[in-house]
């Protein structure tokens, strides 16, 4: 009798340790008020680097956008409300030569903050090719 309720204790945290370790747990608990940012570079205009950001929520928040350089100097900042916000950005490539950025975005609603760093290097490629005619 000892021995079986042994191996039924044993048995049942063994069964406890399993459902632990394979049951899924999620950071959010499933809250609609989640947004998701996408900020992308779509190209240069007259020598300038254009990027795009998008965000997307399910309610009406307002967003901060702020973009700084290395040593924390703010160079844009602007504030956007809305529920599905597209905006383009061209910056100035004679201020920013081989420069780190840093792009935060802020949600006021949920307080989440989403930070972006864009690393910016030029490069001179010089390629000749040589090819036998006949």
């Amino acid at each position: 009798m000892k021995k079986a309720t042994r191996i039924l204790g044993t048995i049942s945290i063994a069964l406890l340790i399993t459902c632990a370790l394979f049951t899924p747990t999620f950071a959010n608990d499933g809250d609609k008020n989640n947004h998701v940012t996408e900020l992308k570079f779509i190209g240069n205009l007259q020598n300038q680097p254009v990027f795009q950001l998008a965000l997307t929520n399910p309610q009406e928040d307002e967003f901060t956008v702020t973009f700084r350089d290395e040593y924390g100097n703010v160079l844009y900042t602007d504030r956007f409300k809305g529920v599905n916000i597209t905006r383009k950005f061209m910056l100035k490539s004679e201020d920013l030569v081989d420069a780190n950025l840093n792009v935060t975005v802020r949600s006021k609603k949920s307080n989440q903050t989403e930070v972006y760093h864009i690393n910016r290097s030029h490069s001179y490629v010089e390629e000749t090719v040589v090819n036998k005619v006949k």
